[in-house]
This record gives structure tokens, sequence and C-alpha cells, in this order.
């Protein structure tokens, strides 16, 4: 049944991989540089490997737009985006996969009465502005860059051509492993909250963790569709819009390529951030929107001149109705199987200010006196929640983010069943394991409580502040072993 469930991820990632295969070497096999065979083996092996490897940077802040909590609703939710994306690649249309299963993931929210985390959405919905933009910008500074280049050097047709081919050959690969890194998200990041996976110790050499299996299954889903169905599109994307020569088609490969892979990788971003450059979210981008940022970034530098716009305002209104389709088709498909086919598509997550709650407040040093009236109330719904904090009107962005978080019933119970299995994925610290023992059969009411009480019993699960040594890596992993152990005990 769980492979059943899963099946609607792989159908996604089918789509994905027979739509957005085209924008990574769509440009190269339109100019007849590479053959569509060889460059679909190629963009195959390297999507793999991106979505195993770097495939979970991306994916968390999809994950956090909405926790769907059930196979079910995972299954129905990347139901909906997929077919959303089969429909419009029958159009010939490039759309965006990441507007498809945001526009799902919207859709289960308003059907369970779940928060939508606005935060989140709106660092998506940012990059889908940026994403564009960042790489035409990218394009038009490669274009000159290379434009001076050849002109300075000089080189043999016949020769220029021949380093293109494996230009291209190169930024194809790379802009595969992009791809897998970056859009395994929409993929299969539904599913991570409910996977069914657990972390693998391969002779103690490495771990290979539950989602990196998930994302395996999903990373060859898209390859299974870049071999059976991505030709239609790559006729829009190689041809139809703005005509490319080979040079400035692996200008744009490598700049769509460059913008994927930045959104995905928590390695550069650290760089990043060590460099006390701004912090930019890792969110799966649309690497359709990246690859015609990038076309007519192209266009631009060379004057603007032989736009088919047309063609591009067809591409603008897939862009534009994709996430309301998916959300619609994903709101409809819900009530179905839940009332149809009697399937819990979510488990309801209630909020309380009980009396523990409300002393964790105070000892985060929250104003009290802004949420007196909601004291030993209970919240059915998130929704309903966010609809009586809205009537606070001095209450911050930042409150109301802690007021959830604290609030929020999560049930978990230590049973001590799971000791033995535990252990054997060798993920905990001798210390973690004691501590954990010491909490054998107890019963918490919320994520917080049960992490407060770990804590107080052993400091190998305090999460590291700014000023200690590898704070970034250590809390990281921390995060990763709290979510293991929370996996096991949770309750519904």
């Amino acid at each position: 049944m769980i492979y059943l469930l899963l099946s609607s991820g792989l159908f996604l990632g089918w789509s994905l991989g027979a739509n957005d295969a085209a924008n990574v070497f769509g440009t190269a096999v339109g100019t007849k540089m590479i053959k569509f065979r060889t460059a679909a083996l190629i963009a195959a092996i390297f999507v793999i490997l991106g979505a195993v490897i770097e495939g979970s940077g991306a994916s968390g802040t999809l994950g956090k737009l909405g926790s769907i909590n059930t196979m079910p609703g995972a299954f129905t939710v990347a139901l909906a985006a997929a077919l959303t994306v089969a429909f419009m690649t029958k159009l010939k249309l490039p759309v965006s996969t990441s507007q498809a299963i945001v526009g799902a993931i919207i859709g289960w929210n308003m059907f369970s009465g779940s928060l939508t985390d606005m935060t989140s959405l709106t660092k998506i919905v940012v990059t889908w502005i940026l994403c564009p933009v960042l790489s035409a910008l990218i394009a038009i500074v490669l274009y000159r860059f290379f434009k001076f280049f050849l002109a300075k050097a000089r080189i043999h047709l016949l020769d220029l051509d021949a380093y293109t081919r494996i230009g291209l050959i190169i930024a194809c690969a790379f802009g595969s492993y992009s791809l897998g890194a970056n859009n395994i998200g929409n993929v299969m990041g539904v599913f991570t909250f409910s996977s069914p996976f657990h972390d693998i110790n391969v002779y103690n050499l490495f771990t290979i963790s539950g989602n990196q299996i998930l994302f395996l299954f999903g990373g060859v889903a898209i390859a299974i569709g870049i071999f059976t169905y991505s030709q239609k599109v790559i006729k829009t994307v190689g041809k139809s819009l703005f005509k490319l020569s080979p040079v400035t088609a692996f200008i744009v490969v490598l700049s769509q390529s460059i913008v994927l892979y930045l959104f995905a990788s928590t390695e550069i971003r650290n760089v990043f951030m060590s460099l006390g450059l701004p912090k930019y979210p890792l969110v799966p981008v649309s690497s359709s929107q990246a690859v015609i940022g990038a076309i007519l970034g192209i266009a631009i530098a060379k004057g603007g001149r032989n736009i088919q716009f047309n063609v591009l305002g067809r591409i603008s209104s897939g862009w534009i109705t994709t996430p309301i389709i998916a959300g619609i088709i994903s709101f409809v498909a819900l009530f179905f199987v839940q009332n149809v086919f009697d399937q819990h598509v979510y488990h309801n997550i209630s909020y309380s200010f009980s009396h523990k709650v409300i002393q964790k407040l105070e000892k985060e040093q929250f104003p009290l006196e802004k949420i007196v009236c909601f004291e030993g109330t209970r919240f059915s719904t998130g929704l309903r929640l966010q609809q009586a904090l809205n009537k606070i009107k001095d209450l911050s962005r930042d409150e109301k983010r802690m007021i959830y978080s604290f609030t929020e019933i999560d049930s978990f119970y230590v049973d001590p069943v799971y000791f033995k299995e535990i252990e054997s994925e060798k993920i905990l610290t001798h210390g973690q394991l004691k501590s954990l023992e010491t909490l054998s059969k107890q019963s918490f009411s919320h994520e917080w409580e049960f992490q407060d009480e770990l804590i107080s019993i052993s400091t190998d699960w305090k999460y590291r502040t700014e000023k200690q040594m590898n704070y970034l890596s250590y809390n990281k992993h921390l995060k990763k072993q709290y979510n293991f152990i929370f996996h096991f005990f949770r309750k519904y």
C-alpha cells in the first residue's frame, strides 16, 4: 500500500523529467549539437546523482510550506501536481513543476484547515521572480565574456564547434545534476513527513538517509520521463522562443544550471554566510523560468530582436495558471479520496493554550498580556487559531510564529520497544541513547516539551550558538537526530 501511495510522486517525477529535461538540454538538442539519446543518457545519470547527494537542501523549505502528515494526503497532492504538469506538457508548454506542487500543497492546507507558512511561501514566490531575472543577468554577463574571449582568441570554426560540443555536454551534466538537487523537492518533498524509509548504515562507512532512498526513487522516475516523453517540449524551448547558436545554447544551459544549483547547495549558502553576505533560502526553483530567463538574457544582449513574444506569452500564461489549476485539482481530489475511498488525507492538528504552554511562553519572555484572553482555550485547526490571532493588532510576525510553534499539539510516547532498532541505526551518540532510555514510557503533548526534557538530561541534545565552533553542521546533524526519534515516537 505504501509503494502504491508513492506512485503519484513517481508520476510527478516522470512528468518533471518529461517537461523540465528540455530546460537542461533543449537548447543543445535544438541547435543539433548533441543527439537526443546522448543528452537523455547524460541527463538521466546526473539527475539521479543530484537528487540523492544534494536533494535535501531545497526540499526542507517546501516541507515547511505544508506539513502533509499522511501518505494518502501526500499521494493526492503529488497526483494533483503531476496531472497539472502532464496536461501542460501535452500542450507543449515548459511549465513550472515548483508552481504546480506549491499550488497543490496550498490546496491541501485549505482542505485540512492547516496553516500555510507565509514565510516559506514568500520565499518561494520571491524566487519565482528572482529566478528568471538572475538567470538573465548571468546569461548577459557570460555572453559578453565569451564574445570578448572569442574575438581575442580567434579560434577556428571547426575547433570552436568541437569545443562547444564538449562544453554543452559538461553543461548538460551539471544542469542535470542541479535539476535533480533542486527539483527533487518538488517530486518527493511532500512525502518526507510520512516517508516509510529509515536510514541505512553501510558497514559503518557511511549512512544513506531515509530521504535519500526516497529521492533515489524520485530521481529514477525523472530519468524515465526524460527518455520517454521529453522530446515534445524540446521544440518549444530549443527552437520556438528565440533562435540560438551553439555558443549561446551553451551559455543558456550554463546560466540556468548555476541558478538551480545556487538555490540547492547548502555548502554555497554557508560560504555566502561565512563571508558576511545575506542568507538566501534553499528552495526548489523553476528550471523552466531559469532557462527562459537565460534565453531572454541572450536576446537582450543581442539587442532584443527576433524574440517570439507570442510564444513567450503562452509560456507566461502557463506559469500563472499552473498553481491555480494544481490547487483546485488538489482540493477536489482530496475530497474524493477522503469521502469516496475512505482514506485519511490528513491528521488534524489542534492548538492549545494550556498552563504549561503559557509557562513556556513566559520563559521565552513572550508578552503574555497580549494573549491572556486565550488562556485555557483550544483551537481545533490552525486556521481558526490564525483568525483569532489576526484580531490582536499588535502581535508581530515573530510572536505569531512563536505561538504557533508552542501551542501546536503533537503527541509522543517513548515506547521502549523501539530502543534496539534505534540503537542499531547508529545515528545517536551513547549519551543521547542513555538520556532517551530514561524517558521510557513517558508521554509528551508538544515537540518542544519532548525536546526540553531531553536537553535537561543531556547537553548532547542542545543546539550550538553562532559563537560555538562548527555550529551550522552540528545543528544540522542534531536536527536530523531529532527528526529521527520523532519519527519513531510520534502518535496520531
